[in-house]
């Protein structure tokens, strides 16, 4: 879930009523920085170069830590809490408490590597309450911004920046990195022998397993237009092809005009940089092809077991149909033993026009 972020709380500098004081030495907290700190730390040099290129100074920025408190467009920081199980099945006072606690654990110790552009400054997993929970407070920023500071806050541009690129309404980045992060959540909880047993979402298990084969194609996409972009850049080495070098007078050295001089140097540093990457890339790119074929592979097995479940549902039902209908006809025969019975007793204790009567009035209420 996204809250809206009480670091205060978090940290425990104030305590509510639904704490546990005794266990909160159980608590673990990652990182408890200073807001302000951290974004003297991300935006200052930014800042610094932002306000130099401005002529009027009603434009500058004094301080970019009130401008983003103050303004509508972005949030100051960012929080997420993450949870497995409830209080009913995985209470902190419980083993399985003590091992959602570890799944949790796990994952943080990931969180930073796998989201470069969010810059976690405040996380606590808290064992004092019912139930142990992650709480992850962050700054989404990015780099090499066109407009405003080249360094600057940015949900949407944050997520992008880490692959995560809009679609529908319904596909945003925010909720395709949210998905993301429940994936690496449910891989470290499979490592424990958790299962995910998905309530109140339609996304099934096999809408995750679609998932993740789009994620990867993406992936293939970004990587063939990098190789396509490292292909356009390696033409400028014909450029370099076509310089010619005149011979210095009475000396075995050769001359080069500045120009030509800087567009050789810069070409083969690009040159021996593009190279690298390039096999790098292509690496990865058959990793992700590799990748795509076994998520094929996965989707089509659920299939098959999703085709199996359903005949045998069918067959389920069919035979508790034919079992209800067989238990009727059983109970009615018993019925019909038991009414004979009480016929025969009546009789013979000389009550049989007893019986004609209750029948007379019978036909009687039924003209009625």
């Amino acid at each position: 879930m996204l809250g809206k972020g009480s670091v205060n709380h978090n940290s425990r500098k104030f305590k509510a009523e639904n704490i546990d004081a005794e266990r909160t030495s159980q608590n673990i907290t990652y990182c408890n920085e200073p807001i302000k700190q951290v974004y003297h730390i991300l935006f200052d040099d930014a800042l610094e170069r932002y306000n130099a290129r401005q002529k009027r100074a009603d434009r500058r920025i004094d301080n970019y830590y009130e401008k983003i408190r103050t303004g509508k467009q972005e949030k100051l920081f960012y929080e997420v809490i993450l949870q497995i199980g409830n209080k009913d099945n995985m209470a902190a006072i419980s083993e399985d408490g003590q091992l959602a606690a570890k799944v949790l654990d796990e994952y943080m110790k990931d969180f930073q590597g796998r989201n470069p552009n969010m810059r976690v400054f405040s996380a606590h997993l808290h064992m004092d309450e019912a139930t142990p929970h992650l709480h992850i407070d962050f700054v989404p920023f990015i780099t090499g911004s066109k407009r405003g500071l080249d360094t600057r806050v940015s949900l949407k541009q944050a997520l992008a920046a880490q692959g995560f690129i809009g679609g529908t309404r319904g596909d945003t980045e925010w909720s395709q990195w949210v998905l993301s992060e429940k994936e690496q959540l449910s891989q470290v909880m499979e490592r424990h022998d958790i299962q995910w047993e998905q309530l109140g979402t339609h996304d099934e298990h096999l809408s995750v397993m679609n998932y993740k084969k789009e994620q990867r194609t993406k992936e293939v996409k970004a990587l063939e237009k990098s190789i396509a972009k490292i292909q356009n850049q390696q033409l400028e080495v014909q450029v370099v092809e076509k310089i010619e070098a005149k011979s210095v007078p009475l000396s075995s050295k050769v001359m080069l005009s500045q120009e030509d001089y800087k567009t050789l140097t810069t070409a083969a540093k690009k040159y021996v940089a593009q190279e690298k990457k390039e096999s790098k890339l292509q690496k990865l790119l058959d990793a992700a092809n590799r990748k795509i074929v076994q998520l094929e592979k996965k989707v089509s097995d659920l299939l098959k077991s999703i085709a199996d479940l359903t005949k045998q549902l069918d067959q389920y039902r069919s035979v508790r149909g034919q079992l209800s209908v067989g238990a009727l006809k059983q109970e009615n025969e018993e019925l019909r033993k038991s009414n004979g019975l009480y016929k025969s007793i009546i009789e013979q204790h000389g009550l049989g026009h007893l019986l004609g009567k209750r029948k007379e009035r019978g036909q009687r209420e039924d003209a009625r």
